[in-house]
């Protein structure tokens, strides 16, 4: 192994702050907002890296990435999504702290050092950003509290605005943590899970300046499931014999009670066990629409123990530049 490469690795192993940011379609944001994190990281004069994750933007924004420096740049074959971008930033920082923001420009650079000092003051591993007061449109505003509502009765996690992607965490925090589907939203919800301490502070929250948002229905809705399976994961993971045998009691009960009808009336009013179709329609239609709930959340173990268990990732990467 060279000098260089051995000096290389020991600048990673040195690094202090790792800030990830996922781009997709912010070609009028990301010169801006790199020139203010570069800023404050100077000014709290520390080592650190940069690290934009283009997911796959169809604008100019994989051009204007390269004009930036100093800037490490993951760039995907095509847009999968914004907890995919994030969890190859993760893997790929090398800071002891990492710290996520939004490639929109409305999370603000300069809560940086306070997300810092929170989280050292009160020796947590994650510290969350709660946008209270958010500059957003009515429709965004409603949506947001409609999950957020679903998500306390769910998971209550202690976090008033897990949506919010401005967030600090320890590097050990991605060890074995492996993010899909919405779940950006819910990392404060499963690292609480495996047992890390959680905490959040206001931050500041900007209006859009340029481009588009990116939260669509179909994103909402896929945020709900993805929150019934770190429910799921929170109450059963270790224990799924509670909820499935728990439901299997339940049909035994019912059918037990269908089929005790269904002989009552054979015997004392003599009709016919064939007779009582809709007994058995409906418990048949509750049959399929448990295993339909089962066969999701079994295959949803399945897939996390699959990406868990193997190189294989939800994601590709073309390429990786190292702008000094």
């Amino acid at each position: 192994m060279g000098l260089k490469k051995i000096l290389e690795i020991s600048m990673k192993q040195n690094i202090h702050i790792s800030v990830v940011v996922p781009m997709f379609n912010e070609e009028g944001n990301a010169k801006l907002l790199h020139h203010e994190i570069v800023t404050v990281l100077e000014k709290m004069q520390t080592s650190f890296e940069i690290i934009f994750v283009n997911d796959g933007s169809s604008d100019g924004t994989a051009q204007e990435l390269q004009t930036l420096s100093p800037l490490t740049v993951i760039h995907f074959r095509k847009n999968f999504g914004q907890t995919a971008a994030l969890d190859a930033g993760f893997k790929h920082a090398n800071g002891k702290y990492i710290i996520a923001m939004d490639g929109d420009g409305q999370n603000d650079p300069a809560d940086i050092p306070k997300l810092v000092a929170y989280l050292e003051e009160h020796n947590l591993d994650v510290v969350s950003g709660w946008r209270k007061h958010r500059q957003d449109n009515k429709n965004k505003k409603i949506a947001s509290l409609i999950a957020a509502r679903v998500r306390k009765f769910l998971i209550n996690d202690g976090i008033h605005d897990s949506g919010c992607t401005l967030k600090i965490y320890r590097k050990e925090c991605f060890d074995h943590v492996d993010l899909y589907g919405e779940m950006h939203r819910f990392i404060p919800a499963v690292l609480k899970i495996k047992g890390f301490s959680v905490g959040e502070i206001v931050v500041n929250h900007r209006p859009r300046i340029a481009g588009v948002t990116k939260y669509t229905w179909k994103r909402g809705i896929k945020g709900v499931l993805d929150m019934g399976s770190v429910w799921f994961w929170k109450k059963y993971a270790n224990r799924p014999l509670h909820l499935f045998g728990s439901l299997g009691v339940v049909l035994f009960l019912l059918g037990s009670v269908g089929f005790g009808i269904a002989l009552y009336q054979k015997i004392f009013s003599g009709v016919s066990l064939s007779d009582t179709a809709l007994t058995i329609l409906s418990l048949i239609t509750l049959l399929i629409s448990i295993q339909f709930i089962v066969f999701g959340l079994l295959a949803d173990i399945l897939s996390k123990t699959y990406f868990s268990a193997t190189k294989d990732k939800i994601y590709d990467i073309k390429n990786i530049s190292e702008n000094a």
